[in-house]
């Protein structure tokens, strides 16, 4: 597929860097851009040569918007009702079964259905001048699929008073940071160099060790503790016997290396 809507590249270090790329909509998503994220998820799901992925959006006031509302009749991808889905179905990398880690780097207005990326972001950081909320119910529109997703992330008040304060209210960068909405805030220029740094850093991991990692911490959400556990067992047996020896654990115990505490 040829994509109009994001851009996409791979560096040396395995990273795959992808731009949401409608500045002039404010980088908000439309049906177009719901089909080419389910391509390109699929995509780097079956490309061995990306070990991470950065999520990020073309310069401007926002990260992204939300739904375009020019054009939001489609986007639920049917006009017959037992046939609408969510977006989020196909803008989600975990929806789409991409075990791969993902970081998203926010600048700007980060509102409304952009929240399904943030959802299923592994990390987020953000820029000082990003600012967070949802203004469905402002609008007269019920709020539901993208705070329940990050009900994953925020405590239940905290998800509640962005839903009900609507546009009146923004959360900001270091706010973000506080409430575990994010866990890194940066200057602006240096948003895009942090996150790719980060995404090497995870890159350079045994690739089989890190996918099994982020599918048994997901996929146990849906699930009680305990049953959490047994089924979590069975991905250390399936891959620490393949990833395991691609590390000189002993040379790594002994590199000299300098930590970063954050």
């Amino acid at each position: 597929m040829t994509y109009e809507t994001i851009l996409f590249e791979v560096s040396a270090d395995k990273v795959a860097t992808v731009t949401i790329n409608r500045p002039e909509a404010l980088n908000s998503f439309n049906k177009q851009m719901c089909v080419e994220f389910r391509d390109l998820w699929a995509r780097l799901r079956d490309d061995d040569s990306v070990h991470a992925v950065v999520l990020q959006a073309a310069p401007g006031r926002a990260f992204c918007t939300g739904v375009d509302v020019k054009n939001a009749s489609d986007i639920l991808m049917s006009d017959q009702l037992w046939s609408k889905v969510d977006p989020g179905e196909y803008l989600g990398p975990k929806f789409n079964k991409l075990w791969k880690p993902v970081i998203a780097a926010v600048h700007g207005y980060c509102a409304g259905g952009a929240l399904y990326w943030i959802n299923e972001c592994d990390i987020v950081i953000c820029s000082d001048d990003a600012a967070f909320f949802d203004p469905h119910v402002t609008y007269g529109l019920v709020a539901a699929l993208e705070p329940i997703g990050l009900r994953q992330r925020l405590n239940l008040s905290e998800v509640l008073r962005m839903v009900l304060m609507g546009n009146d209210e923004r959360i900001g960068a270091q706010t973000a940071l506080r409430i575990s909405l994010v866990t890194e805030v940066t200057r602006l220029e240096s948003l895009r160099p942090r996150a790719h740094e980060i995404a090497a850093l995870i890159a350079a991991k045994p690739t089989l060790a890190v996918q099994g990692s982020i599918r048994a911490i997901w996929e146990s959400l849906d699930a009680t503790r305990s049953s959490a556990l047994q089924t979590a067992l069975k991905y250390p047996l399936l891959a620490n016997r393949e990833s395991v020896p691609r590390v000189n654990r002993e040379a790594v115990m002994k590199a000299e290396k300098v930590f970063v505490t954050r």
